[in-house]
Order: C-alpha cells, then sequence, then structure tokens
C-alpha cells in the first residue's frame, strides 16, 4: 500500500517537473523573440539617431550657408540706404526719406534675423566656443546703454541701469551675456510703449549672479509663456503684427545661457509688464578647470 502511495507521489511530481520543464521551455522561447525585438529595436533607434543626427547638420550646414549668402547682399543694401540719407548724392524729398529708413530697417531686421540664424546654427553645431575672461559688471552695463540709448525711438520710454552695490568681477563670455541682454533688452524697448525698462543685476548666493530686465509693457499671457524661448516663438498680440520680430532671439539666448552654465526665465503679466531673467556662475566652471589668473584688485 505504501509502494503504491510512493508511487502515486513519485509520478505526481514527475508530472509536475515535466509541466515546469515545458512552462521554462516556452518562457525561453518567448524570452528569446523579446530580445530578438529589442535588439531590432535598439538597431532601429540606433538608425532613427543617425538619420536625426544627419539631418541636423545638414540644417546647420544649410543654415550657415544661406546666412552668409544673405549677409553681402544685406550689407550692400544697408550701405546704399546709409548713403542716401547722409544726402550724399543730393537732397531727399520727406517722402523719399521716410521711404529709404523702411527699406533701411527692414534690411537690418533681416541682417538680424541672418545673425541669430547663423549663431543658432553653429550652437546646434558644437561650433560656437566661449571666451572667458575677467571683467567689470559696471563697464558691460556702460556698454550696453550706450548701445541702447541712441534706439530710444519715443521720450515716453526710459531705460534705466541700476548698478549694483559692491559689483563683483565676472569670469565669463562677456559677449555671449551681452548678447542675451540685448536680446532682453531689445524685446522690452519694442513692446514698451511708454514707462521704463529696467536692467538690474543682483547676486542670489556666493556663486551666481542673475541679470534681469525689467518692462512696462503689454505682458504675455500665461498659456504662450511657454513657447517664448523656442525657435521662432512669437507672442499673439497685437503688437506682434505691427512689430515684427525674428522668433529666435529668445531661443538663442537660451542656447548661450546653457553654454555658460546658466537659466533663463520670464515672469510676466498681461497690461502690467515683463520680467526676463538669466542666471549664470559668476564663474564659468569649466574654464576653471583650466588655469588662469586670478583678477587684478
Amino acid at each position: 500500500m505504501t509502494t503504491d502511495k510512493n508511487t502515486s507521489e513519485l509520478e505526481s511530481l514527475r508530472q509536475r517537473l515535466t509541466e515546469a520543464e515545458t512552462q521554462n521551455m516556452r518562457l525561453t522561447a518567448e524570452l528569446a523573440e523579446t530580445n530578438q525585438g529589442v535588439v531590432a529595436l535598439y538597431a532601429e533607434l540606433e538608425d532613427k539617431g543617425l538619420q536625426l543626427l544627419e539631418a541636423s547638420e545638414l540644417k546647420s550646414r544649410f543654415l550657415s550657408y544661406m546666412t552668409h549668402e544673405f549677409r553681402t547682399p544685406l550689407s550692400a543694401i544697408l550701405s546704399i540706404t546709409r548713403f542716401l540719407l547722409d544726402r550724399l548724392d543730393g537732397p531727399l524729398t520727406t517722402e523719399q526719406s521716410r521711404q529709404v529708413q523702411f527699406v533701411q530697417k527692414s534690411a537690418m531686421e533681416l541682417t538680424e534675423m541672418v545673425d541669430d540664424l547663423l549663431d543658432l546654427a553653429k550652437v546646434e553645431a558644437g561650433r560656437i566656443s566661449i571666451s572667458p575672461e575677467w571683467f567689470d559688471l559696471l563697464n558691460l552695463f556702460t556698454a550696453l546703454h550706450g548701445m541702447f540709448k541712441p534706439l530710444i525711438e519715443s521720450d515716453r520710454v526710459t531705460l534705466v541701469f541700476d548698478e549694483p552695490e559692491n559689483a563683483q568681477k565676472l569670469y565669463t563670455d562677456d559677449r555671449k551675456l551681452a548678447q542675451i541682454l540685448r536680446n532682453f533688452i531689445s524685446n522690452a524697448l519694442k513692446f514698451t510703449s511708454q514707462g521704463v525698462v529696467r536692467v538690474e543685476a543682483n547676486y542670489p548666493d556666493d556663486e551666481h549672479i542673475v541679470f534681469v530686465v525689467t518692462d512696462t509693457g503689454v505682458g504675455i499671457p500665461p498659456e504662450q509663456q511657454a513657447a517664448l524661448f523656442q525657435d521662432f516663438g512669437q507672442i499673439a498680440n497685437p503688437m506682434q503684427k505691427r512689430l515684427r520680430g525674428t522668433g529666435l532671439g529668445l531661443a538663442l539666448s537660451k542656447k548661450l545661457a546653457l553654454l555658460l552654465g546658466g537659466t533663463v526665465g520670464v515672469e510676466s503679466e498681461v497690461g502690467v509688464g515683463s520680467k526676463f531673467w538669466v542666471r549664470i556662475p559668476l564663474r564659468y566652471e569649466p574654464a576653471l578647470l583650466e588655469h588662469h589668473a586670478e583678477p587684478e584688485s
């Protein structure tokens, strides 16, 4: 009786082992099939990645070539308009002067777009370099103020630079930083019909500096703020139809800020104004890995 019971248990155990083995073989086959699918997916992703990389390189080369080709005729147009407005070839009527100024302004807008496209192409292709050096914050503010003062067309708008107390020297690429601030200030002046555009800097901690450009302009709805720093991002505002922009300046500013180890942001309220800021390290960190001299006291 005991023998029959043992035999039955052994048979039951054998069946369970057979079933387990069969299930194991099925799982092994499924895993092998899954692995083949994963390998195929990785191969497809790698192929897509190479295609995207190639497409990005082609786009960058196209933008670079296109912008270089546009520079020559645009420079010629600007030279001719300056020649005419300086009356070197004789006087102009009031209407002729107005039309030439319109041509000049349009050519300058196109030149700005060409410059932004070229810089974006360089950034995306990894061909833009950072050249950090020590410089005074006050010198940066002075240069920016001198650049924009002649461009303020209305006496109802005031451009103010608030110089921080105990301003420290910065070790970063002053040209890239100035380019970011120029884009912020240019936009602020463009969309502020009256009031104040204020540029200031503060130190949130011992390692960073934040530049803030505040205006009393039209403001930006919350749902449109996320797209501001994307390529060709523009706000849907009646003033936008009258004041055309490239939609590239803020996108470029974000990319340049990232290269400097910083970030950008915006706070805005419709009808009240906007505040654009860029936060960067006081010292450009990657450059500090290499030997460089301390600033002179």
